[in-house]
């Protein structure tokens, strides 16, 4: 199986689906990544954006992904960039790795840029276009300070109905998490080892294991 991970931040995608990447690496599936943004001068020195880039490396031969690509788009911008080059982005990604599954990040986050690239992905994730991307489902995951700190507002609530047991990764999504020296947070912040480990446990209580991580099913095609 092809599975596609698309992150907005390149620690979207430990602290949403980390252990669901190692499970499907572990069932032998191939997991290509996506990153969309990066971050930039003069909003970061170039010894922070070297570092967050190594930051990155060393977390896709962690995890064992089999590509890397990155967009490039300067990150906390994307509300001002044009939406048809966004769409152009993910929908190369989307060609060239042919994946069966794709996790997306949530479209009520507060983080403007998760929306964009929401909404950016559903355009190029239309049921009449996934056959032909060979796209069968399209889940979102959640991710620690941005989901959860969603304004109460219906249309933006993260409402899983789908669950992945994580229980024998969760460690190794901690240590993984951990490699991003420059987004990884202490305790008790959301970034931190103990919520990581506290959000598992909760999402694992809810169907009976010890650690999951949860989705939103938002389409399936068959």
């Amino acid at each position: 199986m092809n599975v596609l991970i698309i992150s907005v931040h390149p620690d979207d995608e430990t602290l949403g689906c980390g252990g669901t990447i190692l499970r499907h690496v572990a069932e032998g599936d191939s997991v290509d990544w996506l990153v969309v943004t990066a971050a930039h001068e003069p909003r970061w020195g170039r010894e922070v954006i070297e570092q967050k880039a190594a930051e990155v490396r060393a977390v896709a031969a962690a995890y064992g992904m089999r590509q890397v690509t990155k967009l490039g788009f300067r990150t906390t911008e994307l509300d001002v960039q044009p939406q048809n080059t966004l769409i152009d982005g993910i929908r190369s990604a989307v060609e060239a790795t042919r994946p069966e599954v794709v996790y997306l990040v949530h479209g009520g986050d507060i983080h403007t840029d998760h929306f964009a690239v929401f909404t950016a992905a559903m355009s190029v994730l239309k049921p009449f276009y996934m056959k032909k991307h060979g796209v069968q489902r399209v889940l979102c995951y959640e991710t620690l300070s941005s989901t959860e700190a969603a304004p109460p507002l219906m249309h933006r609530v993260f409402v899983p109905n789908v669950y992945r047991e994580i229980t024998g990764y969760l460690e190794r999504k901690v240590a993984i998490m951990g490699l991003y020296a420059s987004e990884v947070h202490e305790d008790p912040l959301p970034r931190g080892s103990a919520a990581i480990r506290a959000l598992a446990r909760y999402r694992g209580a809810t169907i009976a294991v010890d650690a999951a991580e949860a989705f939103v099913l938002v389409r399936e095609v068959t």
